[in-house]
């Protein structure tokens, strides 16, 4: 085992704190409290070749390995999570799917400018009745000659009003529950296609979320994702990737928790002494500390499985799970350690606070991943190598 950093990431982990520093930090706190999602951050983002940051350079990206992407996300959550959701998204459960599975020909049209940052792509799976149970999804999609009439709606999907290209899931056999549904690439610009924002978000405001919605949509057959039937499979793998960047976002906000309060510690003054001399403060000190190597332990376990092209959905469950939770009690404490300051967005921790609920709920919740870990221990539950395997990392 080597848990050093090579000297790229190391850079590359440089390279994105001061573009936060530069690019994010300064703007946040405006951008949460007016709801606004400044797609000119992801353009930036993607001069620095940062938008494919683990896509391999002949489909446009940097060609790094996915600890990379873990890096990049941890960074970027620490300014806000809002861009980290963008870049788990877009990489994440898109472009890293694309690569998955898709053709060659899909390869070159879609996951190519999306590497470079060109085009923005999303994922469209949960629906107003389908969030944890997938086969609950109303979404139809019906084959008639060449192309599937695709017609539903998506719910709480990021980057809704930005992206170009969505991956979206819909049954094509419904007799056939979960093995009946089927994976499509669809363009905004296609005839029938409609998006609209979600207000009134208790966190993640500075993040373009909201609802799709498909009437009568006349998607090419060539724009299927593998065959019919491989919906549900394709979509549990970009899960395993898209639960990889929101861990790895959640370390990077328990490290903006422990940057902010640390600070506060210093300043602050009661009894006259440092707060940060208090033995109960301490004590929620060292649990941020604690949660965050223990969470980047767990995640950078399972990005170097991906490296080597091994399975990993049990690992990637269990660091999303803790590593949230970790995210969500540092937040909680680092309002506490900040008291009446931190109830006012004075201070950054009451906007870490509330980005920090989501993440528990989003792509598998608490709950979730806590049975999925049961049944691995209780060995109900087994994981096998699928027909087609994330590609591994080649120096």
């Amino acid at each position: 085992m080597n848990f050093d950093f090579s000297d790229e990431q190391n850079m590359l982990r440089k390279t994105v704190r001061d573009f936060v520093d530069k690019e994010v930090m300064p703007y946040i706190g405006e951008w949460d409290a007016n709801g606004h999602f400044d797609k000119g951050v992801l353009q930036k983002l993607a001069r620095l070749g940062l938008m494919g940051v683990c896509i391999p350079e002949k489909y446009g990206g940097s060609g790094m390995d996915y600890n990379s992407l873990a890096i990049v996300c941890e960074e970027l959550e620490r300014g806000d999570t809002a861009f980290r959701t963008a870049v788990s998204v877009h990489t994440g459960l898109n472009s890293m799917t694309l690569l998955q599975f898709g053709t060659d020909q899909q390869k070159k049209k879609y996951l190519l400018p999306q590497a470079k940052g060109e085009k923005l792509g999303a994922f469209g799976l949960t629906e107003p009745n389908a969030g944890s149970d997938v086969a609950a999804l109303q979404t139809t999609a019906v084959r008639k000659g060449d192309s599937y009439i695709l017609n539903g709606q998506k719910t709480w999907i990021s980057l809704c009003d930005t992206a170009d290209h969505f991956l979206v899931f819909a049954y094509t056999d419904k007799s056939k529950k979960h093995h009946g549904i089927s994976a499509f690439i669809v363009e905004r610009t296609m005839k029938g296609f409609s998006s609209k924002a979600t207000r009134g978000k208790l966190g993640i405001r500075a993040g373009n979320t909201g609802e799709l919605f498909f009437d009568h949509i006349d998607v090419p057959a060539e724009n299927r994702l593998g065959e019919e039937g491989d919906g549900f499979k394709i979509a549990m793998a970009a899960l395993d990737n898209g639960r990889f960047t929101v861990a790895a976002g959640a370390c990077g906000q328990i490290m903006a928790c422990l940057e902010a309060s640390v600070s506060y510690c210093h300043d602050r003054k009661t009894f006259g002494k440092e707060i940060g001399k208090h033995q109960l403060v301490q004590q929620m000190i060292a649990k941020m500390e604690a949660g965050l190597q223990m969470s980047r332990l767990l995640v950078y376990r399972a990005g170097e499985l991906k490296n080597n092209g091994v399975r990993n959905t049990r690992e990637t469950s269990l660091a999303k799970w803790q590593a949230c939770d970790f995210a969500n009690q540092a937040a909680d404490d680092a309002v506490q350690i900040h008291g009446a300051y931190g109830y006012s967005n004075e201070y950054p921790v009451e906007r870490y606070l509330r980005n920090s609920k989501a993440p528990v709920i989003y792509e598998g919740t608490r709950e979730i991943h806590t049975i999925m870990q049961a049944e691995y221990v209780l060995g109900y539950r087994k994981d096998r190598p699928l027909n087609k395997m994330l590609p591994p990392w080649k120096e």
